[in-house]
């Protein structure tokens, strides 16, 4: 292995403010920098639509722009290929067994990091940072790597970074959790960089429009995706759908049901049926579950008390947790709650501290 200098960090430059910020930090710092974004998908063939603000060609402009403001060198590195195979893939099967997925998790650990630290190796570089809003944290007691919550809650993306390996967080940096959203503009603004008010999205970076249904149609054509029966839960049709796969747990809009007296909302999809279940909001809440593939940081025995926070929008509350054989654990919230959704993921924090992390089945 090459002779790799901590003071030399790669940066996951995405085009955005944050991880621009975090660019123009490091530098200041007298850090060794090299500014690396990453090409993922190809919008020539869809350029009459309009696609979530991440790692679009117009991005990586703008993140060239500010490397050669910073003074950092830059390179684009084509990975195509192993976006497309590693998360679009799973994007659209995920879907196809009525499971809601999380794309920019998969992201963060395959693309970002992965496949990242492995290039950066390869420019003799042992680091690498990104703009994520969360802090890396060394436990003094067991000497494991954990990441918590970002000083700006409003912004912490720890949600996302529950399944990184003991290897991939001890080469990680986060220049920007002790910050927040509102200071990082002004730094932008202050060192003259193009994208200080650049706009933010939420959007999935590779769907048009954010129409998921559609790019998944189009993906997997009429034999995964045509019409089924829209149910209520004691099997009485009432409308009818347009494939399955367009829907996820909780969901109000694009029922195609009518004449009922309250919303109803989706509670249960079955695959195999092509069958959608709707029923009032009430039904939506659950106090129990199931989550597999669980990464802890810090590892616990038996039965222990935490914060379990189910998807990124949701505060989090206190659930008791107990591992199971197979890297699986069940999940009891002491109150319970709305749209438990599979193929979302369950984190576990003590203390704004993350200690594990699953899938929700």
């Amino acid at each position: 292995m090459k002779n790799l200098n901590v003071d030399k960090v790669v940066v996951a430059m995405s085009g955005g403010v944050d991880s621009s910020v975090a660019a123009a930090l490091l530098k200041q710092q007298g850090r060794d920098v090299v500014g690396i974004s990453l090409q993922l998908w190809d919008y020539s063939t869809d350029s009459t639509e309009r696609f979530g603000t991440c790692c679009s060609l117009d991005d990586l402009g703008d993140a060239r722009r500010v490397a050669d403001r910073v003074g950092i060198p830059f390179y684009i590195l084509n990975m195509e290929k192993e976006f497309n195979e590693e998360v679009v893939d799973y994007f659209v099967s995920e879907y196809l067994k009525a499971r809601t997925p999380i794309p920019c998790t998969l992201c963060n650990q395959r693309l970002k990091f992965d496949h990242l630290i492995t290039r950066a190796e390869g420019f003799g570089y042992q680091r690498v940072a990104t703009g994520h809003y969360a802090l890396l944290v060394n436990d003094e007691a067991t000497g494991r790597f954990t990441v918590k919550r970002g000083k700006d809650r409003s912004r912490d993306q720890s949600y996302f970074l529950f399944n990184l390996s003991q290897e991939q967080l001890s080469r990680l940096e986060f220049p920007l959790g002790d910050t927040d959203k509102k200071e990082v503009r002004r730094i932008a603004k202050e060192l003259g960089l193009t994208v200080a008010d650049k706009k933010e999205s939420r959007e999935i970076c590779f769907v048009p429009d954010n129409d998921y249904a559609s790019f998944i149609e189009k993906r997997v054509g009429e034999k995964n995706f045509h019409e089924g029966d829209i149910v209520n839960t004691d099997g009485e049709v009432l409308g009818r759908h347009r494939g399955y796969p367009a829907f996820t747990i909780g969901q109000r809009k694009g029922l195609n049901v009518g004449g009922l007296k309250e919303p109803h909302y989706v509670t249960a999809i079955d695959p195999e049926k092509n069958e959608i279940t709707v029923g009032l909001k009430n039904s939506l809440y659950r106090s129990d579950f199931f989550v597999n593939k669980v990464n802890w940081y810090l590892p616990r025995q038996g039965v222990f008390e935490t914060q379990v926070q189910i998807r990124y929008l949701h505060n989090g509350s206190t659930a008791k947790v107990k591992p199971l054989p197979g890297e699986r654990a069940h999940v009891e919230f002491f109150e319970p709650q709305l749209s438990i959704t599979p193929g979302q993921s369950a984190v576990f924090y003590v203390d704004d501290y993350i200690v594990g992390g699953g899938w929700i089945e």
